[in-house]
């Protein structure tokens, strides 16, 4: 009986030990100024909700930004979106993206736009090896869901595992909403193991 119960002692020291050292990073895009739903804000959807992810979490943070910033007015943005899209362009992204060799887990953040990620966050993901991780996605949006991009995402990222269980907030909760947001945010990671 004493082998028995000093052995699930050792099992549980080695999960406390690799869970402990396990390490968690929240990538995401996020554009603050003019924005469907909420107006003129100085704080991106996603990034609210990225934020209670890596306080909830205890994760690192690293925020996607493009060389060349999205117009400030939402019209003009869309249209610039949409014309990436259509080119299937992959926007230039300031440098300096974190060595991801010690995170098992990134969560991934992203506003819908006309159904899909930003094109700069593809920028992003094709200049970075996720293999081996748990990717994790997340998004805002304004009546979309996560428009399918959890399945375009293991699709694309092969060698990773992507979680099938995205989060999508709408964005107009994000901004407006909050306490309401932390509970989807806090419900979802209980959910997928957090």
């Amino acid at each position: 009986m004493k082998i028995k119960s000093l052995i699930a002692l050792a099992l549980v020291g080695i999960l406390s030990v690799s869970m402990a050292s396990a390490k968690s990073l929240v990538v995401y895009y996020s554009r603050a100024d003019e924005n469907y739903s909420v107006g003129t804000i100085t704080e991106g959807n996603t990034a609210v909700i990225a934020k209670m992810i890596a306080k909830a979490t205890g994760a690192d943070t690293y925020e996607i930004k493009t060389v060349k910033p999205y117009p400030k007015n939402y019209k003009e943005c869309t249209d610039v979106a949409k014309k990436e899209q259509r080119d299937n362009a992959r926007p230039a992204i300031q440098g300096g993206s974190p060595d991801l060799s010690s995170y098992d887990t990134i969560f991934l953040g992203y506003p819908i736009w006309w159904g899909d990620l930003p094109m700069c966050v593809y920028t992003w993901l094709e200049t970075n090896d996720l293999s081996g991780k748990r990717v994790i996605p997340f998004c805002t949006h304004e009546g979309s869901g996560t428009a399918g991009t959890s399945s375009s995402l293991k699709a694309k990222l092969k060698g990773a595992t992507v979680e099938q269980n995205a989060l999508a907030v709408r964005g107009s909760v994000a901004q407006n909403k909050r306490s309401e947001a932390q509970k989807n945010v806090d419900a979802w990671l209980k959910k997928i193991g957090f």
